[in-house]
């Protein structure tokens, strides 16, 4: 559906747009001068939550995280709003709410937006931020040898869609919430103190369909320890009971045919890896000299971070049944 779009728009002829449809990445990059970058992202989506509050929190942080992914820092926001006309002004304004108040965390001002009625609510953000350009961190920058870092664990798709199955466990729920509201700032910033120079985040792809997109862009394979791999609490449950949402089985199918398991590995192992995620976390490809220091780094901000895999020479994604030990 792109390629009529981008035989419109040579990258030749504008030389300063930095990242846009010839390099497809997380955000588009437009460079001011030499020392700044403007980033630009937009994301919107339907309630995944029950909480209107909490559902505006989450879009926000999840239109955020594109910018955070690219190694910049927001500073303006304008709110997509589509909300059904019967719906109550209390519920919309708690969704609003939610996202205004995440704009804020984020150091970023909400400036305006737009709406229209529409037969199913939803919400997100125009987001933009600024970059050094040249520290950027993009999709093909990885390198063989690059430590593959994860920053939040996996499991939105398939819990949130059992707990509107009505298979869910409250406990859960707040998890999910916790996880998928929290801004990818601070990963972001330790990132670029550390040196990374490739990275993504973990949305609707998947794990193992972002990490598609990262190997492929860097021209480069990956090898991702599946017992490495964080997950949610009650992820794998949900899992065996095989609530995943219709977008991580879309994964499946498409991206599939690019990655190789291991034998041990059953379905349910498997079919996490591919869960479509809402405001994950950012996978980070680390330079080996710089991991130890970017680790300590991590454990004295209290970032969470696990070391899931490397990057390697070849293509595709090979998943394996042993946990990642980096030497």
């Amino acid at each position: 559906m792109l390629r009529p779009l981008q035989s419109l728009f040579e990258s030749a002829e504008s030389p300063d747009l930095l990242v846009g449809l010839g390099a497809p990445d997380d955000a588009a990059v437009w460079r001011l001068d030499d020392s700044r970058a403007l980033v630009v992202t937009t994301d919107f989506f339907t309630p995944i939550v029950d909480d209107p509050y909490a559902y505006g929190a989450i879009a926000a942080a999840n239109a955020l995280s594109d910018l955070y992914a690219m190694g910049a820092t927001p500073f303006l926001a304008l709110n997509l709003v589509a909300m059904p006309a019967d719906l109550e002004p209390e519920i919309v304004a708690e969704i609003l709410r939610g996202g205004a108040e995440q704009i804020r965390r984020a150091g970023a001002v909400l400036a305006g937006g737009h709406s229209l009625q529409d037969q199913e609510p939803k919400y997100g953000l125009v987001a933009l931020g600024m970059a050094d350009p040249a520290r950027l961190m993009t999709k093909n920058a990885a390198r063989p040898g690059d430590r593959l870092a994860l920053t939040k664990p996996l499991g939105t798709g398939v819990t949130t869609t059992a707990l509107i199955r009505d298979q869910g466990e409250p406990r859960h729920a707040a998890e999910a919430i916790e996880w998928m509201s929290r801004l990818n700032d601070q990963a972001s910033r330790l990132a670029l103190q550390a040196g990374v120079r490739a990275a993504t985040d973990v949305t609707g792809y998947g794990l193992l369909g972002h990490g598609l997109e990262l190997a492929q862009a860097s021209g480069v394979g990956l090898r991702i320890h599946a017992p490495s791999v964080p997950l949610f609490s009650g992820a794998r449950r949900y899992a065996e009971l095989g609530t995943f949402p219709g977008g991580s089985l879309d994964n499946s199918s498409y991206f599939g045919p690019r990655v190789t398991f291991d034998p041990g590995l059953d379905e349910p192992a498997r079919m996490l890896l591919f869960d479509a995620q809402t405001s994950g976390g950012l996978l980070l490809c680390l330079p080996p000299e710089a991991w130890q220091d970017f680790e300590e780094a991590a454990q004295g901000e209290e970032q969470p971070l696990w070391a899931i895999g490397e990057v390697v020479e070849g293509e595709g994604i090979r998943v394996v049944d042993g946990a990642y030990r980096p030497g």
